[in-house]
């Protein structure tokens, strides 16, 4: 699933991982930024040097149109725009629609996505401080490419952090906690049966970062959750993208993880643990 245009008003659902963005956005952002949106105004590609003659075509990116606001209401912060871009992008990148080694402009961007260029760019400048795409001066931002072998370092480092305390919290949660997550084992269930690794991507952080927020230390929880993230984006001749079949799977560990949680079964669990980052 990628970052295709809806025009539908329905709220967004975990099926579709559609993002919500105002089609009154673009006039909020030249209202809010009078210095900058003036030039953003004339956002046609080119914008701030980014030269878009050569950029490769990326699909329409999924992004639900709400209905005018009326003008009782308030405005919608340029803040919020930005962070819907963000994870439209966040989830294109997934579904490898934003391809690996590919330059891309905030300008063009912003045309799909009905925005200005300033919110796409600010949603990239994030990016890049995740590591996901450099900066290409003049030109916008170079998708990064990844190998196999950094897949399986953040696999080890997720290893490290998190069997041990999810062990922890195998011998100390009780098991009414434990079927509070059970939900979110469900909706990964649904996703991976669906084929949609975008949606399974998503479901799939949740999950982890609602067992590890048991623990109560909300840093381990911050940088396991950029872990997870980092270990979702496309890899440049690696391996075949995880089919269906291979998300049911991984969706099946964190059932079977779950069942051995509430039954305090450890040896179970860390067999479970270890071998569900073993196939990350």
């Amino acid at each position: 699933m990628g970052a295709r245009v809806s025009t539908g008003s329905a709220a967004p659902d975990i099926r579709t991982a559609s993002v919500r963005v105002p089609a009154q956005a673009r006039a909020a952002d030249v209202e809010r930024e009078r210095g900058v949106a003036s030039d953003e105004s004339r956002s046609a590609p080119g914008a701030r040097g980014e030269h878009t003659h050569s950029e490769p075509p990326l699909p329409h990116p999924r992004v639900e149109t709400a209905r005018p606001v009326e003008t009782t209401r308030p405005v919608v912060q340029r803040a919020s725009v930005r962070g819907q871009i963000l994870d439209a992008l966040r989830t294109a990148l997934v579904a490898g629609e934003l391809a690996p080694g590919q330059v891309y402009s905030a300008p063009v961007l912003g045309e799909r996505f009905g925005v200005s260029a300033t919110p796409v760019r600010e949603a990239m400048q994030q990016l890049a401080l995740e590591g996901a795409v450099e900066v290409v001066p003049n030109r916008g931002f170079r998708v990064v490419r990844r190998g196999t072998r950094e897949l399986a370092e953040l696999a080890e480092i997720r290893a490290l952090l998190e069997v041990p305390v999810v062990l922890r919290l195998a011998r100390t949660v009780p098991a009414a906690r434990w079927a509070e997550l059970r939900p979110l084992a469900e909706a990964a269930a649904r996703a991976a049966s669906a084929g949609c690794r975008a949606t399974y991507a998503e479901c799939d952080r949740a999950f982890h970062h609602a067992v590890l927020a048991l623990a109560g230390n909300d840093q381990l929880v911050q940088i396991a959750d950029d872990l997870h993230r980092r270990a979702q984006w496309p890899l440049v001749g690696g391996p075949v993208p995880r089919g269906r079949a291979d998300l049911m799977a991984d969706a099946a560990e964190h059932l079977a993880l779950l069942d051995a949680l509430t039954a305090q079964d450890l040896p179970a669990v860390q067999s479970l643990v270890r071998e569900h980052f073993a196939d990350s």
